[in-house]
């Protein structure tokens, strides 16, 4: 298990070079690890351990346990709200039933590893989507000052290029800071989906299930039954039709223990408690960009409070004389910069864009 899992250590190496936020890294990553750590667990205990077993008598056992892992199994809601031992043998399983009563089937425990898995593709593809729109332009501007020890010739000059890009190239980033964005908001659309996806997948049953699970514990004992077996029942039914000796069909009714639940269960519970923090933190990160996007006014404060070395003046005459793509370039630069070589960066280019701020106090 910890050589399936180690390779996904990859996702976490080390970046010299930020060109995104916390935010975007935890969906984008983190969340793809986690994905992909879920299905790889289930997928394990799917081939390794008997994902299902039956009880079944006059029957070859692997004949019935493979017809029922294929095909579905099912329970019956109303049994769910009996007693254990007195009225039903398990939750979810009752006797007197027939071909006209409502019964719960389950097919989706098959699919679990492969969903996780495309889910895990749609959560990276974000993370992708800008890789090969920022095109190590960060990377390349920054020019290794990222290091505050360097030989000061070496830094004149590459503060001079970047400052003589900048210049060059004013006001052509407004499409950079708005692909960004715009993946940004991919996440949150894609968070969105994912959730209705998994309820779709659990037959509306996966968008109530974390407030469901934290309810349980305050309902009566007697009125209760619990919401993750209800979702991912350990034990269910299977009817196996085969032909009798005569011809006529029977009819065989099997038990079956379906032990990878006890994995689902856990794993659900999680994504749901995590996609509902990805959901309401995306969306406040979304707002955010708004007020970046129509509120000027509060860039300088921003491009501050990211670099305390910079002026206050400094950073509203740079904010001031640049466009909002140049800014998000700036702040940019400002997280992955140097904090004193920053702040001499900027106080040259407002210098060089005509206007000489004031001293710092």
């Amino acid at each position: 298990m910890f050589k399936l899992l180690g390779g996904l250590s990859v996702y976490f190496k080390y970046q010299p070079i930020r060109t995104d936020n916390a935010v975007f890294r935890l969906h984008n990553i983190f969340t793809t690890v986690l994905l992909l750590t879920c299905s790889i667990i289930i997928t394990a205990t799917q081939y390794v351990g008997q994902p299902i077993q039956c009880i079944v008598s006059g029957l070859p056992v692997n004949v019935v346990n493979t017809f029922c892992w294929i095909t579905s199994t099912f329970t019956m809601p109303d049994a769910f709200t009996r007693e254990v031992g007195k009225e039903v043998a398990h939750p979810g399983i009752a006797n007197e039933y027939d071909s006209t009563q409502e019964k719960k089937y389950y097919t989706y425990y098959q699919w679990v590893c492969f969903v996780l898995f495309f889910q895990a593709i749609m959560c990276y593809t974000p993370k992708f989507l800008w890789d090969a729109f920022e095109g190590g332009l960060l990377r390349t501007i920054v020019m290794g000052l990222n290091i505050g020890v360097c030989d000061q010739e070496d830094k004149k000059k590459k503060k001079k290029v970047l400052i003589a890009y900048l210049i060059r190239h004013q006001n052509t980033h407004k499409f950079y800071a708005l692909r960004y964005w715009g993946c940004e908001l991919l996440c949150l659309i894609n968070i969105s989906l994912q959730l209705w996806m998994m309820d779709s997948f659990f037959d509306g049953e996966f968008l109530s299930y974390g407030t469901r699970v934290l309810g349980y514990s305050e309902v009566p004992q007697e009125e209760r039954y619990d919401p993750m077996i209800y979702v991912f029942p350990r034990v269910t039914k299977c009817t196996f039709h085969k032909f009798g000796a005569s011809g006529s069909i029977q009819t065989h009714d099997s038990l079956c223990i379906l032990p990878l639940n006890i994995v689902n269960e856990k794993t659900y519970v999680f994504l749901w408690f995590w996609y509902i923090i990805l959901l309401v933190v995306l969306s406040l990160l979304i707002v955010y960009r708004l007020v970046i996007i129509f509120m000027p006014s509060i860039r300088p404060r921003l491009l501050h409070a990211r670099s305390r070395t910079i002026a206050m003046d400094t950073a509203v005459v740079v904010s001031r004389r640049t466009d909002l793509g140049d800014w998000w370039l700036l702040y940019m630069l400002a997280r992955n910069m140097d904090p004193l070589i920053f702040s001499e960066l900027m106080s040259e280019l407002a210098k060089c864009m005509g206007e000489k701020p004031s001293p710092r106090a």
